[in-house]
């Protein structure tokens, strides 16, 4: 038998194995997806949604009712007082930032709860480089509450958090980082301790990577606003851009004049093209989801199977989409992000390679063959070149897709592992 067949049927045994894994997850996968779909048509209902929504406006947009009602829509499934939902939110970090800078004052204090935020963050905060406009350079306090075994440490927020602190930030995904995502009743814990502390702290969840994994929201138990990407989970991978924050009616009011200008707030800002996809998105969130959370525990299986180390495991509770894998050598981590861009839609001739991003400390590897750019609900792995050299999957708007992209990864790495031997 040739080398090509033997890997072939390597490949084939380990995936079958992997299935065999992953069917119990699936079907929880399944059951969260159906309330999270049912959960967004009560409020396309109960908002009244038609199809004179789905069009654009131009100039000012005074008077947009796809603007107004997309907001109306995104309160009503995340179950808070307002929504901010806007195209002209260029990634994530713009809506996160957007929330810090329209929230905190000079000599306000900004505490994360989970330790030093992912590498963007870090730079919106001004712990890392200079970044113009950042928090510590307009006179924001900051402090941060260290991790204990790679998660949350209760006794160190109660050191790090007084009735001085104007803001608590839970990260509630891994970022760059080894610690564990948190889960709802995690957040719901943080927040309690939070409450005990300072009472009037606002407790700012980033819900990046985490909408629709479980049947909770962060603002269900307790959070005051929370933000996130339309280019992940809750656009569904089809908003092709914007994103999202919602929660307390005067939290969200004072982000909008934030986001625009000082007295014009959430009442302006046209989208000539129509707001049709963000709405289809949305509805398509909680399936989506549930296709990339299949393929994360079918990429845990597959490479726990080949030796490495993974987390989540395959069958544990995800609140998140990320899947890790310590490939241990850059050779390995190169390996595999050309074997799952060799199974991308587009692009999926090219091979990447490592290259300096902006807001990133180390150089970065990514694959990310996506419908649209950078979309990271679409299947896409990334990994900065530093050890223990983890590759970050996540994503997947189908399974069969994810199947294909992490065997082709697998089989890269396997062909590196032989050629060293």
């Amino acid at each position: 038998m040739s080398d090509t067949m033997q890997q072939m049927q390597q490949l084939n045994e380990i995936k079958e194995a992997a299935l065999a894994r992953c069917r119990a997850s699936f079907s929880h996968y399944d059951e969260v997806a159906t309330y999270n779909t049912e959960k967004i048509l009560t409020a396309f209902r109960e908002a009244k949604l038609s199809d004179f929504h789905f069009h654009g406006t131009t100039g000012y947009g005074y008077n947009d009712v796809g603007r107004e009602k997309l907001d109306e829509v995104f309160a009503l499934v995340f179950r808070g007082e307002k929504a901010l939902v806007r195209p002209h939110f260029v990634s994530g970090t713009h809506a996160l930032a957007t929330v810090l800078l329209g929230l905190l004052t000079p000599g306000e204090e900004l505490v994360a709860a989970m330790g030093t935020p992912y590498d963007t963050m870090q730079s919106v905060i001004g712990v890392r480089g200079a970044a113009p406009g950042n928090l510590l350079s307009r006179g924001v306090l900051y402090r941060e509450v260290p991790l204990r075994d790679g998660g949350y440490d209760a006794d160190a927020l109660r050191a790090t958090v007084s009735a001085k602190t104007k803001m608590v930030l839970i990260q509630r995904s891994r970022g760059y980082g080894d610690r564990k995502t948190l889960t709802i009743d995690d957040i719901a814990g943080i927040i309690a301790d939070v409450r005990a502390l300072a009472p009037e702290a606002v407790c700012f969840v980033d819900n990046c990577y985490g909408e629709f994994t479980e049947t909770r929201e962060p603002l269900e138990v307790g959070a005051d606003i929370i933000a996130g990407s339309l280019i992940k989970n809750a656009g569904g991978g089809l908003a092709p851009t914007g994103g999202y924050v919602v929660g307390r009616a005067d939290l969200v009011e004072r982000v909008s004049h934030a986001l625009t200008a000082p007295g014009l707030g959430d009442e302006m800002g046209s989208y000539t093209p129509g707001y049709r996809l963000f709405f289809q998105g949305l509805f398509m969130g909680p399936h989506v989801v549930s296709q990339a959370l299949r393929g994360a525990d079918f990429a845990a299986a597959v490479f726990s199977e080949l030796g490495f180390v993974v987390s989540p495991q395959a069958g544990d509770v995800r609140s998140d989409l990320i899947q890790t894998v310590q490939l241990q050598t850059a050779e390995n981590l190169c390996a595999f992000c050309e074997g799952l861009q060799a199974y991308s839609p587009v692009d999926g001739y090219v091979r990447p390679i490592p290259g300096d991003l902006p807001g990133y400390t180390d150089p970065i590897i990514m694959a990310c063959g996506a419908f649209v750019q950078g979309s990271s609900i679409e299947l896409s792995a990334d990994g900065p070149l530093r050890e223990p050299y983890t590759v970050f999957l996540q994503g997947g708007l189908i399974f069969e897709h994810s199947v294909l992209g992490v065997l082709g990864a697998a089989a890269r790495v396997l062909a590196l592992r032989e050629r060293e031997a």
